[in-house]
């Protein structure tokens, strides 16, 4: 069985590098913060002192970090996966960055023998929770083929979308989706309150039809009750939202919708909403809209 190292043990990397235990697997793990480290170890993970450190030791390690910049920090940089390389490691990045800085990592570490997985995932803190993410795979089918059963331990829909860089753009366009899912929730919500409906059976209505998504299936029930802590934070989204209008630039690509929805975002970090879940950017509709939702807190 596959030795597995997980650095990165936030909302999302911490159930993931859990799951991956409760497979059966003896799983490495590292963090700058020492609570989510203190409390894996307790559950039997074994402490790694560094990205080298963790390399070294394992046939398959793991990142889920912030942004581009952190995962080539954790990957090339001093003490970075680059110095505890060894022939045969496979390194899998579960962040969401640049298509660009995923095919940059790729090419400095197969110099070293490593094969290199973009692996970004989508499903939030419950389907980290329940080993049901889905889960886009860049890179090469190899790598894939052994890293799988891993997979499978974290994921319910595994996809092999190409090579390298390609994991992330499908991430890209799952991110386009959901920002656009999020900001037309907030805005039919504001819409049935103050035309006179109740939001929450307006929800009853129009998500068994043509309107029904993931977003109407899981956020309102959370927005009725007052709750809008994550989940997926709104910062992370609105980090998300830069990728991909930097990759639309790059390409030339027009993305009207997706370029407005970066702006209501940018707005949520403004307004001091940043740590809030995504599905809150209902909060920056309530402002322009000059109303507030109703909740059974109300």
């Amino acid at each position: 069985m596959l030795k597995v190292g997980y650095i990165g043990l936030g909302i999302m990397g911490k159930s993931m590098a859990r799951n991956i235990m409760k497979a059966g697997y003896d799983v490495v793990v590292h963090n700058r913060s020492r609570e989510s480290v203190n409390e894996l170890v307790g559950e039997g993970a074994i402490e790694g002192h560094s990205p080298a450190d963790i390399a070294s030791q394992v046939d398959v390690v793991f990142t889920n970090l912030p942004d581009s910049p952190d995962v080539e920090l954790v990957a090339l940089g001093k003490d970075g996966i680059i110095e505890g390389a060894h022939e045969g490691l496979i390194y899998v990045d579960n962040s969401t960055i640049k298509p660009a800085t995923a095919r940059k990592v790729g090419e400095k570490l197969v110099a070293k023998g490593v094969l290199m997985l973009d692996a970004p995932v989508s499903g939030g803190d419950v389907g980290a929770q329940q080993g049901t993410l889905t889960i886009m795979v860049g890179g090469a089918e190899e790598a894939l083929e052994k890293v799988m059963p891993v997979l499978k331990a974290m994921g319910k829909t595994i996809t092999h979308v190409g090579g390298a860089g390609d994991g992330q753009i499908a991430k890209a366009a799952n991110q386009i989706m959901v920002a656009a899912q999020m900001v037309a929730m907030g805005e039919l919500l504001v819409l049935a309150q103050k035309a006179g409906a109740d939001p929450e059976k307006v929800v009853q209505a129009i998500r068994g039809g043509a309107a029904g998504c993931w977003t109407l299936d899981n956020k309102p029930q959370r927005l009725f009750s007052g709750n809008r802590g994550p989940g997926f934070k709104a910062y992370m989204q609105a980090k998300d939202l830069g990728i991909i209008m930097d990759t639309a630039r790059e390409y030339g690509i027009p993305l009207p919708s997706a370029a407005v929805h970066t702006q209501l975002y940018n707005a949520m970090l403004e307004m001091g909403m940043a740590e809030l879940d995504n599905s809150a950017v209902l909060g920056v509709i309530e402002k322009l809209a000059g109303t507030e939702l109703k909740t059974k807190l109300s």
